[in-house]
């Protein structure tokens, strides 16, 4: 767990207007109205599981063209990075203006990078005998992303991705604020991206953790995840003002490869971190992003943990009915929806068939709507047990 920092010691993290390109669509105007409206992003599709239809969270959008690009960097993943990079550019840009010399790091959450291509050359290498001309092993290397990044932008600071599965992207962003904290940058590009591809598709399938309908998160009908894909950054800096990323929990269950540690007790640990470190306590929280990713033993374990610290009247609700569950990029993706929800004073509906599971703790699930929002917290979950938490505080 993470140590607790004085409120009157703790740094400014700023968190500007994130860049987004997800399921809901490529630019955060119409990712928000349809996250307000509890939109569901997703598509039948049996491109990843020939002869089986399943939900998908694709982003439709046109990407950027890479043809141009070095074949170190053409991949899939690179090009929603770039997508949201571009609309980065003005907020980084007024950056620079005011602080020229300014030491810029890129740090980002990832599972998947470029392996995309890499099925894709592997499949021309079993018919023909050789890789395809232009193929680069190094385009599907976890650190591909951030390579990305940082030659893109000409930066020179710290540049490097971390992959811990589903918490990937949400501990970029709490590495963000190490690094402003430490010196070591004055502002940190930070999120991630993760692009669907068979081996996460199939992967999942056989783990028997995918549903073949739209995912009903907390129902008693729930039966698996949706997979999407997505890419989330934001500038962090030490401004004050704005949103910031007022504090974070992380701890490990140490419980299981893959399941999670059934009483919630890691997961309520991360939470409790994260209160701790902003300095206030669980009333303080006006909404709660749940991972919810709608698996029977996820939504148990996360449905006690947030019980057992905040009762039921937490206004909470899971955005993984919405754009599918982005693996590497959620954690970065659902802090972006939880600065929108605080930005706009509206809280993201939770929906699902409306089905309620007797057996869980109750949770004050949202129907959405306007609201007096302060700070929100997002979980974001992982293989291993990985759990963080993030609190988002907007300043007045």
């Amino acid at each position: 767990m993470s140590r607790p920092v004085s409120p009157q010691s703790a740094p400014a993290c700023r968190l500007h207007r994130p860049a987004v390109v997800c399921s809901l669509g490529n630019d955060p105007a119409t990712i928000a109205a349809g996250l307000f409206v509890g939109q569901r992003g997703l598509e039948i599709s049996d491109a990843f599981t020939p002869g089986r239809l399943l939900p998908l969270g694709r982003v439709t959008a046109l990407l950027p063209d890479d043809s141009d690009w070095p074949a170190v960097h053409r991949s899939r993943n690179n090009r929603l990075l770039a997508a949201a990079l571009e609309q980065l550019m003005p907020t980084l840009e007024a950056f620079q203006g005011r602080h020229p010399d300014a030491r810029i790091g890129v740090v980002l959450g990832t599972s998947t990078s470029g392996i995309g291509e890499t099925e894709t050359a592997q499949a021309t290498r079993r018919q023909h005998g050789d890789w395809p001309r232009d193929f680069h092993y190094q385009r599907h290397e976890i650190g591909a992303p951030s390579c990305f990044v940082a030659e893109q932008l000409g930066v020179t600071g710290p540049a490097y991705t971390l992959s811990t599965a589903c918490s990937s992207s949400a501990k970029a962003l709490a590495s963000a604020r190490r690094l402003l904290a430490a010196g070591a940058c004055d502002a940190v590009i930070a999120g991630g991206a993760d692009s669907l591809c068979h081996l996460t598709v199939n992967g999942f399938a056989a783990l028997e953790a995918v549903s073949d309908s739209p995912c009903q998160p907390f129902s008693t009908t729930r039966n698996g995840i949706n997979l999407g894909e997505a890419a989330a950054l934001f500038l962090v800096t030490r401004e004050a003002g704005g949103i910031q990323l007022a504090g974070y929990g992380e701890s490990s269950d140490a419980h299981h490869i893959s399941a999670p540690r059934p009483d919630g007790e890691g997961a309520r640990h991360a939470m409790q971190g994260a209160l701790e470190m902003a300095g206030v306590v669980p009333s303080a929280i006006d909404y709660l992003n749940l991972h919810g990713t709608a698996t029977v033993q996820n939504d148990s374990m996360e449905a006690r943990a947030v019980s057992a610290l905040f009762g039921n009247s937490l206004p909470c609700s899971s955005t993984k009915a919405l754009t599918g569950h982005t693996l590497g990029a959620c954690g970065a993706l659902e802090a972006a929806f939880c600065w929108m929800a605080l930005e706009a004073g509206r809280l993201p509906p939770h929906v699902n068939d409306n089905r309620v599971d007797p057996d869980l703790p109750a949770l004050a699930l949202t129907t959405g709507g306007p609201a007096n929002l302060k700070r929100a917290l997002s979980n974001a979950f992982a293989f291993g047990g990985n759990n963080i938490a993030l609190l988002l505080e907007k300043m007045s």
